[in-house]
């Protein structure tokens, strides 16, 4: 099996080549792809920290990076709860509000490119077999590897 051959290759360079280009888009306005991402996922009444981790994918400890990393830009404040301290919201500053309109924007922006160069017959089949993939990728459950040594 050659490498550059094979489905995981394609979905991983695209993504690469998606992510980098968002990334080099974002850090023209002083953010990152991930930063924008966690941005578009923050609501106008606040966000709890648990929910932009379940809305984002973003693991924990890479989140916590992230959003103080916002905080220090003065993007985003926290808040624990009044009645349960373990709980914490996050607000955009209004310089995060313009910061997420922009991110907005690129996505719209970088998303009416790529609908403008696929027919709309192509578009429905990389949705559909995109979600495809996920679900398989879901789904996907091997059986343990046995390890032979070699002669």
């Amino acid at each position: 099996m050659n490498q550059d051959n094979t489905i995981d290759y394609f979905l991983k360079a695209a993504w690469q080549t998606v992510a980098n280009k968002y990334n080099n888009i974002a850090s023209q306005h002083g953010f990152t792809q991930a930063a924008g991402y966690i941005l578009i996922n923050i609501h106008k009444e606040g966000t709890a920290v648990s929910q932009i981790a379940n809305s984002t994918g973003v693991k924990t400890t890479s989140l916590s990076r992230v959003l103080n990393n916002l905080e220090g830009l003065g993007f985003i404040y926290r808040e624990a709860s009044t009645t349960d301290k373990r709980s914490v919201k996050v607000y955009l500053t209004p310089l995060g509000v313009e910061k997420r309109r922009v991110a907005k924007n690129v996505v719209r922006g970088f998303n009416e490119y790529l609908e403008a160069q696929l027919s709309e017959k192509e578009r429905v089949q990389l949705i559909k077999m995109l979600a495809k993939v996920n679900d398989l990728a879901s789904d996907y459950d091997p059986e343990p590897m046995v390890m032979v040594e070699a002669e």
